[in-house]
């Protein structure tokens, strides 16, 4: 699976604006999600433990909240303690559409060169052994 991952320039609920063409050189995690889908919610905390365990200047995580309103889930992170992943608001699906996603969750893992190399549909334990070492194979490419 190895195809250019669209650009996509959003801002995040902290006001900070994420172009995914300014990570290159990065791995990038773009994890399609809302509040109203328990699988999502479910998957979240373990998202939280990847990125905690992971070079914050070779690995970024990125939320993007598809069809739902930033106040849940502002709402949401901050009960679940979820406070370093950036929720990007992309309400009316335009980046799901240039993605094809087909329902949530759904997370794209992209490399240094911004391709993506990972399309993972459903929920995942995120901090578990296999995940992690994906991660780090991309990190150390």
């Amino acid at each position: 699976f190895r195809s250019p991952a669209p650009n996509f320039t959003l801002q995040d609920r902290k006001g900070t604006t994420w172009n995914l063409s300014e990570l290159k050189g990065q791995i990038v995690f773009v994890n399609f999600w809302a509040t109203w889908c328990p699988p999502c919610r479910e998957e979240m905390p373990s998202m939280q433990k990847l990125l905690d365990s992971m070079p914050q200047d070779k690995f970024k995580m990125l939320a993007i909240l598809n069809r739902d309103t930033p106040e849940n889930a502002d709402l949401f992170m901050n009960k679940l303690g979820v406070t370093t992943i950036p929720v990007l608001n992309d309400m009316g699906n335009n980046v799901g559409q240039m993605y094809g996603i087909t329902g949530l969750p759904e997370t794209f893992i992209i490399d240094k060169q911004g391709v993506i190399r990972e399309k993972i549909i459903g929920p995942a334990q995120w901090n578990s052994p296999q995940f992690v070492q994906m991660m780090l194979k991309y990190i150390n490419e």
